[in-house]
């Protein structure tokens, strides 16, 4: 009977009747379950029952994270943004409650799946994306680095203090000359010639998030033609050799905290170098970390913008004394808004799954990365405007996330590139050169 259905697509055979197909139906899911599901009301926070794939674990770590934001960062997010100014305290509160480093099992590091490592970033950029920014250069950037290729003394010695937020690191990849293309770096390492074991660092990084106030700086440079990574201990180094300036009067990121690095000579020693990674390898390992991280966080942005959106079209009256929200255009950008968000935090859910299980490849990551960024970038400029000239005022805060999403669109993989790296995956043709 199967078979026959089967090869007959559309030809419903005498034993495979509708009256049989709902039976059949039936037998699975018994009729007082649908009467069930008939009660069930529409939860336009999770339209598509999210929480449903996570386990009792993860969704105590997304309350966790969510009653941290809410309550500590909230209520400093404007003062910080207006002023430009981003206490580095805030990554001791968050190494105090475990979110820095989190999917690393050791060194005093949570060790929690990478889920919720995503459900952490979401809420922290629910309430502003340079706090995520600097939650991620912290876990995914520096200390992924060094959990990832650094010695095992290196883990032992900086893991456990960056993970309570004691030492703060940064990640210097890209180069003033040399954005979406680090392998053209211009930053050098060479072996000193009057010093056993020291390596010479030259060079200069820029739009690098901690950079002024990293006590670790993870540098990639270029030794006899071949990048490699270094950690960079800033006590260690000499007056004048190391400068990480702040880049100033930013248009977004700017409750976080945004730098240049400036190295003339700076003294490495030979254990503070990666053993075993050369190439682009090992800094796109550790910005895949972080590009997962911000599929996450930019989806917690939008639906941050889609609740004020929401309550802002609820309370505000016009013609007729109507609220916004009773108008067609309005509903379309919020059903618009919510459609998007859903699906990509569900892709966010499935992609870290396959991390998990070791079944992750990069396109995935480029793919939610970029759509996410868009999307995120798309919709609120899109809610924005029911808020009409109020959005302009930052105590609506949308206006800033506006700001924010567009650098994150931009930071670690520009939407672009991203699309030239499904591209090629797609066709097998390299389109960059």
């Amino acid at each position: 009977m199967i078979r026959t259905a089967i090869h007959s697509p559309f030809r419903l055979t005498k034993q495979l009747r509708p009256s049989s197909l709902r039976t059949c139906a039936e037998s699975q899911w018994p009729r007082t379950q649908y009467r069930a599901a008939s009660t069930l009301s529409y939860d336009y926070k999770d339209p598509l029952q999210l929480r449903e794939l996570l386990d009792n674990d993860e969704i105590a770590i997304s309350s966790t994270a969510e009653e941290y934001s809410q309550q500590k960062l909230l209520p400093r997010v404007l003062a910080a943004y207006r002023d430009e100014n981003f206490d580095k305290n805030i990554l001791r509160e968050m190494g105090e409650a475990g979110f820095l480093g989190a999917t690393i099992s050791k060194y005093g590091c949570a060790g929690v799946s990478d889920v919720a490592m995503g459900l952490i970033t979401r809420e922290v950029e629910r309430v502003d994306s340079g706090y995520r920014s600097a939650l991620s250069v912290q876990s995914s950037l520096s200390m992924g680095a060094i959990h990832d290729f650094g010695t095992e003394e290196l883990k032992e010695q900086f893991l456990p203090k960056m993970a309570k937020g004691l030492t703060i690191g940064c990640f210097g990849l890209t180069e003033p000359n040399h954005g979406s293309d680090p392998g053209s770096m211009e930053t050098i390492a060479r072996v000193d010639p009057n010093r056993e074991g020291i390596y010479l660092l030259s060079g200069s990084k820029t739009w690098i998030t901690n950079s002024p106030i990293a006590d670790v700086l993870i540098v990639w440079a270029k030794l006899d033609g071949k990048i490699r990574g270094f950690l960079v201990e800033r006590a260690r180094c000499p007056p004048g050799t190391l400068e990480t300036p702040a880049i100033k009067n930013k248009t977004g990121l700017r409750a976080s905290i945004t730098g240049m690095i400036h190295m003339d000579n700076v003294p490495v020693p030979k254990e503070f170098m990666f053993p075993d990674v050369e190439g682009l390898r090992g800094p796109f390992a550790c910005l895949n970390n972080a590009r997962y991280g911000i599929a996450w966080g930019t989806m917690g942005a939008l639906e941050d913008c889609i609740e004020r959106a929401r309550e802002y079209s609820l309370s505000r009256k016009q013609f007729k004394g109507n609220p916004l929200a009773k108008y067609q255009l309005v509903q379309k950008k919020l059903a618009d808004a919510v459609t998007d968000v859903s699906f990509g935090l569900l892709a966010c859910v499935q992609v870290g799954r396959l991390k998990e299980r070791g079944r992750l490849v990069p396109e995935m990551i480029s793919m939610i990365k970029r759509q996410n960024c868009d999307r995120s970038l798309v919709h609120a400029r899109s809610l924005q405007e029911i808020l009409g000239g109020n959005a302009v005022a930052d105590e609506y805060h949308i206006g800033r996330h506006v700001a924010n999403l567009f650098v994150a669109q931009t930071y670690e993989g520009q939407s672009d590139i991203h699309s030239l790296i499904l591209g090629r995956a797609i066709t097998g043709v390299q389109a960059f050169c």
